[in-house]
């Protein structure tokens, strides 16, 4: 168990906010931002496509982040038909509260478990999957793995004013969502952005950080044509606003990239 003291739904709601207002160096690669068409999917590469797995977790996290349990019911079927794990889906479902808070997340957990209640009565028996295999840190080594999280993360030291206004927001960005979620390594980084990216897609007001992780999306090795598919992903099985919004802050991250 961490040290870290629980943090309560306000503050949790608040490190989303918080990282869209700090400032860091990076470098990306720029790209133009026309949305993927459904003729030319087939013939991209990898590079440029979400795998199916990749692709489940998106309606999941923002159906989860919009409150709509009816949606989110048939959103974890699909997705653990596609192969995601029980421990995958709960990852996600857990990392949610710290963009739409503990109400969203408990309600989406309890969905889940109903979800997996129904399959195992029809006899489908879903894989656990894997668990963290290191150790979460305590106390000051918590806060130095968080704050090498949350750098690498973001391309360069998050610092800005609002820091030095709330240095509570900072302690618990830097603690609790970098250090004891993201230290929890049986959920890969590039899995826990595209989660965090269909969330704050459903968040209205949430613009700055949609942007702000479409820059950590691609610091953590997604592409920009990956982004633009999970935008279409977004379009086809969630919300067309929704879609738009993450298009639009992908087109903003991009502006804003030198032009290599």
């Amino acid at each position: 168990m961490s040290n870290t003291p629980l943090i309560n739904p306000r503050i949790a709601g608040a490190l989303a906010i918080a990282i869209g207002l700090g400032t860091a160096d990076t470098l990306s690669h720029a790209s133009s931002v026309a949305p993927v068409s459904p003729s030319s999917a087939s013939t991209q590469t990898p590079a440029q496509t979400l795998s199916a797995q990749q692709q489940a977790i998106v309606p999941v996290a923002a159906f989860a982040a919009a409150g709509d349990m009816l949606k989110l019911h048939s959103a974890l079927q699909k997705g653990l038909d596609a192969g995601l794990t029980v421990n995958d889906v709960k990852e996600v479902l857990v990392q949610l509260y710290a963009y739409a808070g503990f109400p969203r997340s408990l309600n989406a957990l309890s969905e889940l478990m109903n979800v997996l209640e129904v399959r195992k009565k029809r006899g489908i028996e879903d894989l656990a999957g894997r668990t963290p295999s290191q150790p979460i840190p305590t106390g000051d080594a918590l806060l130095a793995a968080g704050t090498a999280n949350q750098t690498k993360l973001a391309g360069g030291p998050v610092r800005g004013p609002l820091f030095d206004f709330a240095p509570a927001i900072d302690s618990y960005l830097k603690t609790h969502l970098f250090g004891d979620i993201f230290e929890r390594n049986n959920l890969d980084w590039q899995s826990r952005e595209l989660a965090t990216v269909g969330m704050l897609s459903a968040l209205p007001g949430a613009d700055s950080q949609l942007q702000s992780h479409m820059r950590i999306s691609m610091n953590v090795g997604l592409t920009a044509g990956q982004l633009r598919h999970l935008a279409q992903v977004l379009g086809d099985q969630v919300d067309v606003a929704f879609s738009q919004r993450a298009h639009e802050a992908l087109a903003r991250h991009l502006s804003t990239e030198p032009k290599l």
